[in-house]
């Protein structure tokens, strides 16, 4: 009985280390084989094309969130942030001569929004759930406010080549290969994995903890600024009621589908990537597959809580 216990044992932990090391990246694989054999126009370049693209914004934010999570915090404003982002970049993008800088606009109000969120956390050491829970709210009024509550258009807008060229063309890619230097590559990010694995061990070495926080969801504010202006750039409007709305739970489900771990410390921004593709790829095949948008937000919610059961099992894993 022992020498059975034993084995059992050592195959759970196996499949919990396979788990860790080819991620979900199965998943991925068997969706884009079930949808293929669903629907005939699945894996057709053109509607390859339009996953990458309808990934592409999660991607980003998810990027950003990546960053949060892995030192145990959560960002629930980057939706707002988008929101308000996006009408910043609009509204600086209708100058003639200085369109252009609605770019640097926007991706610099997600920066600011970031900050006076990781301010909050670092100095003030409030909870991440319940700062940007707050912020999620006052964010989303501040993009109204800033829009009039109207929907602010552009239709010459000059940076409208943003997310908007072939699939190489997209920030994502840029996006991508920027975090995974920044977390395997840096100091930084040396520091980053420290303070989610144990942040009172993290200063207790000599890590300024309040200055990983503060660069964590800085980061995660300038990302959902670039996220804005690549929604703006598709839309060629922004207001600050719909847009955005739920961005941060696909956001949040990528990163846990991904393996980064809720508690901190373990994640890799490639994960996240496969992440953000499985859900785009999902609600891609429902949508050819003619599912209504009420079992596809049903799906989604299941997706999510999958995502954090995994999280859970993966982590049951590392504690043995």
């Amino acid at each position: 009985m022992a020498e059975l216990n034993v084995a059992t044992t050592g195959k759970a932990e196996r499949a919990r280390e396979l788990m860790r090391t080819v991620g979900m990246l199965p998943v991925l694989i068997l969706l884009l084989v079930g949808f293929a054999l669903a629907s005939e126009n699945f894996l057709t370049v053109q509607n390859l094309s339009i996953i990458t693209q309808q990934a592409s914004v999660n991607v980003v934010l998810a990027a950003g969130m990546t960053f949060v999570i892995l030192t145990a915090g959560i960002d629930l404003s980057v939706g707002a942030i988008l929101a308000a982002s996006a009408v910043v970049a609009l509204q600086a993008s209708m100058s003639p001569q200085f369109g252009m800088f609605g770019i640097a606009a926007g991706i610099g109000f997600g920066l600011l929004l970031g900050l006076v969120n990781g301010g909050l956390i670092a100095f003030m050491r409030l909870p991440p759930f319940i700062v940007t829970l707050g912020a999620l709210t006052a964010m989303r009024g501040l993009a109204r406010l800033l829009a009039d509550d109207k929907t602010v258009f552009n239709p010459d807008l000059p940076f409208a080549f943003i997310g908007n060229d072939s699939i190489l063309g997209v920030p994502w890619l840029v996006v991508v290969a920027l975090s995974w230097f920044i977390l395997r590559r840096t100091v930084m990010g040396v520091q980053i994995y420290s303070v989610g694995g144990n942040p009172e061990a993290a200063r207790l070495s000599g890590i300024k903890v309040w200055k990983v926080l503060l660069f964590v969801y800085a980061m995660s504010g300038a990302l959902a600024g670039l996220g804005a202006v690549m929604s703006a750039s598709r839309l060629f409007a922004a207001n600050g009621l719909q847009l955005g709305q739920s961005y941060e739970l696909d956001a949040i489900a990528a990163v846990i589908l991904g393996g980064t771990s809720f508690t901190g410390g373990v994640g890799t921004i490639g994960g996240t990537l496969i992440g953000a593709l499985i859900i785009a790829v999902l609600t891609n095949g429902l949508v050819l597959l003619g599912v209504s948008d009420i079992w596809q937000y049903i799906i989604k919610g299941i997706v999510i809580i999958g995502a954090v059961a995994l999280d859970r099992y993966r982590q049951s894993g590392a504690r043995t």
